[in-house]
């Protein structure tokens, strides 16, 4: 069997990672399954793309598209053409794709149009947020889709109103935990600690990067300003997304406590996440981190297709509202923060309960 990763952003390379191992450790067992990997290179800074195939130990790819950045079109459009040719020159039994970027998408379609089956990695979540690119990718991606992968029993309900036989829904667990999981003994101190003089659960962590949030000036301003405000003396650590530093590169946000960083590679952002007092953000994907590390999450968006972090986990949902945030430093600085818990299958073999499903699809 032969099977194609698409990785194209930063939290693919999480999840790729344990599936790589799982298709090795089987491949030692003597089952005849093999792997290409082609990064479409949606990501190209290197601290968003390199450094996780160094850090995380996973093989370069054996083809970079070389998408680079454009609209959602442009950028669209280049990883199907890119990845048409990939497919033409490379046919496999099947294309896996991960998570909800542009290339999941992207790829998935390619894929169903070369009459190829489509695994997908992390199927099923939805935060019914139209305006979310990544919402679109879900939905096309689960609508062209062969094989759901999923992490919660969330997902599996949403597959399931859409029709989907069970029987191929495959509750698996949450592949991005494998990694954190195997790594967290890794994790490792980054430079900016001493430099910034930090000390463990007296400082926080922010990551902005979603439209709703960064790109009105205005309401950009109030944002930091308040969390700033809210923060106290402690430093918040801000490491700026390449489209987030763009945006405030006209804005003067100057605090005393506020240290913009660079991106940071995977095991310095995970070692600074989990000795934050909180963290700020509007990723998904960090907020099944700290979920599984016991951090207070503070999410500054109105929805989430991960709610489990929410109802099990050790996150809450502020949005862009001042009041709301205001309540939030409120629970965190009284110590009444909620205490959270691990969801079901988050436990580091998600990767290996995939590859057995698709060793016994495939009959290998």
């Amino acid at each position: 069997m032969n099977i194609t990763i698409v990785a194209g952003a930063r939290p693919n390379f999480m999840k790729i990672a344990p599936i790589i191992e799982a298709i090795k450790n089987k491949k030692k067992d003597g089952v005849h399954i093999h792997y290409r990997l082609v990064h479409t290179g949606q990501h190209y800074d290197k601290n968003l793309s390199d450094t996780f195939f160094e850090e995380l130990n996973i093989p370069f790819p054996d083809n970079n598209l070389e998408v680079k950045s454009g609209t959602q079109a442009e950028q669209t459009a280049a990883i199907m053409i890119g990845f048409e040719k990939e497919l033409e020159q490379n046919p496999c039994d099947l294309v896996m794709v991960v998570g909800d970027v542009t290339s999941t998408m992207a790829c998935t379609i390619v894929a169903k149009k070369a009459n190829t089956k489509v695994a997908h990695i992390e199927a099923g979540i939805r935060s019914g947020d139209m305006k979310m690119p990544e919402e679109i990718n879900r939905i096309v991606t689960d609508s062209l889709t062969d094989y759901f992968f999923t992490t919660s029993n969330y997902a599996n309900e949403n597959l399931i109103k859409l029709g989907i036989s069970k029987s191929n829904i495959f509750f698996v667990g949450n592949v991005m935990i494998d990694t954190l999981l195997k790594n967290e003994a890794r994790l490792k101190r980054p430079a900016l600690w001493k430099d910034l003089n930090l000390s463990n659960k007296k400082y926080f962590v922010m990551t902005l990067h979603r439209p709703s949030n960064v790109d009105e000036e205005d309401l950009l301003k109030k944002l930091v300003t308040q969390i700033v405000t809210l923060a106290k003396d402690y430093p918040i650590i801000f490491p700026l997304h390449p489209r987030t530093k763009k945006l405030l590169s006209g804005l003067d946000l100057n605090f005393n406590n506020l240290h913009y960083v660079n991106p940071l590679g995977y095991l310095e952002f995970n070692y600074l996440v989990k000795n934050a007092f909180a963290v700020l953000t509007d990723s998904g994907g960090i907020t099944e981190e700290t979920t599984v590390m016991n951090v207070p999450c503070i999410t500054l968006r109105d929805s989430t297709e991960r709610p489990e972090t929410c109802d099990i986990g050790t996150n809450i949902l502020v949005g862009n509202d001042l009041e709301k945030i205001e309540n939030a430093f409120k629970l965190l600085f009284s110590k009444s923060w909620k205490q959270g818990s691990i969801p079901e299958l988050w436990d580091g073999s998600a990767a290996k309960r995939i590859i057995n499903h698709l060793v016994d699809i495939y009959k290998l």
